[in-house]
């Protein structure tokens, strides 16, 4: 009745039935796994941000594919303001998520079966959107010796005749490491001789760690490259629901590409008129909320480093970018297991490794979003169970 590509293991795992266990029973729990900015205290102003939704000009039904001008126009200034970078508004497309964004790419280059290259660790959401759109993931290592490296040995030799595309993300998720632009380089000359386009992901790339700030792909000229960001991170909005696909590299190239994910897009029309005509209020509350997530990450890292150094059988490998820290602990038992025991003897919540796939155990990540009480005392639980 069901199809193949939906056929995923449902029953809940042994970390998700504790977690389930430990909310049903009532007990406080420290959650050092927030992802949603709302839910750690940190919220745009809702006053001009619902005037702004407001606009009458919503009633009047206008389709777009590429998405309306003036929301692309709101994009293009929040590159060139905050990235000093210049983009076209015809080579942008507005989606309603990156999620939909990968699924347009993934339509665009390939056929059923065709592979795409991905980062090992990395986020899991990968799996479940190449699976809907018949894509088969290949990953290809990061390296961390003092900060984290692309594995170039290892991306050559998961090349094969089915390869479309090479998916950075820049900086990853959770390795918060950002790619080199010697790293850039390289990989466009990889993707030369292989006929592949580029995949950037950048919705924590105004999150450097020492305030400088990086390049976005969006430049990216030697290769055919779809950059891909959101204001669910730029602007701390995932539920406005706007984000947008950059297409850049040789002119031919991008300009067939356009003209394919404009079909793509026109029947689709996800985007919806009221998130549209409030997108350059929607980008502009970054300059609000941004430095408050800033604070909130430096703050929180310094608080770990702080109890780290009473700790030392624990670590946590180096961050440049986003919100997320890896730490490192002595391998006792596999991640889950420790997870769930945190969870039970501590109330304390934390992704094991291998939810971002990491390739062996002792990993721990934790989000630096979290409000600086919880995740003071959430470390400290984490730490003295371990120790």
């Amino acid at each position: 009745m069901f199809s193949l590509r939906t056929n995923w293991q449902l029953t809940p795992n042994a970390l998700t039935r504790a977690i389930q266990a430990a909310q049903s029973s009532g007990q406080k729990i420290f959650d050092l796994t927030v992802s949603n900015p709302s839910e750690a205290g940190i919220r745009p102003d809702s006053e001009p941000v619902l005037a702004a939704l407001a606009n009458p000009k919503a009633m009047r039904y206008d389709p777009q594919p590429r998405g309306l001008l003036e929301a692309r126009q709101a994009v293009c200034r929040y590159y060139r303001e905050s990235h000093e970078a210049d983009l076209d508004p015809e080579c942008l497309f507005l989606t309603t998520s990156t999620s939909e964004a990968y699924s347009y790419v993934f339509r665009l280059l390939c056929d059923h079966g065709d592979e795409i290259l991905v980062p090992k660790p990395s986020y899991p959401l990968f799996d479940f959107l190449a699976d809907l759109s018949d894509v088969k993931l290949v990953p290809y290592p990061l390296l961390y010796d003092h900060g984290w490296q692309i594995d170039f040995d290892s991306l050559e030799n998961a090349a094969t005749s089915r390869t479309r595309a090479v998916i950075l993300v820049h900086p990853n998720n959770p390795t918060g490491s950002y790619v080199s632009a010697t790293e850039s380089a390289a990989l466009n000359a990889f993707c030369r001789d292989h006929g592949l386009t580029l995949i950037a992901d950048e919705v924590f790339l105004d999150y450097s760690h020492d305030g400088t700030p990086r390049r976005s792909f969006i430049t990216n000229k030697e290769t055919l490259t779809f950059t891909l960001s959101g204001i669910s991170k730029i602007s701390a909005l995932p539920q406005m629901k706007l984000a947008w696909i950059a297409t850049s590299g040789p002119s031919e190239m991008v300009e067939e590409a356009g003209a394919r994910l404009e079909i793509i897009a026109d029947t689709y029309l996800s985007m919806n008129a009221p998130v549209q005509l409030a997108a350059p209020v929607l980008l502009g509350q970054r300059k609000k909320i941004q430095p408050v997530l800033l604070d909130r990450l430096h703050a929180n890292l310094t608080e770990l480093d702080t109890q780290l150094a009473s700790h030392p059988s624990c670590t946590r490998l180096q961050i440049d970018g986003g919100w997320y820290v890896i730490l490192r602990v002595p391998v006792i038992e596999t991640d889950e297991d420790l997870a769930i025991r945190l969870l039970k003897k501590g109330s304390v919540s934390v992704h094991p490794g291998h939810f971002y796939d990491f390739p062996g155990e002792g990993h721990l990540v934790l989000s630096l979003i979290s409000e600086p009480s919880e995740f003071r005392e959430g470390v400290a639980r984490v730490l003295e169970i371990v120790a």
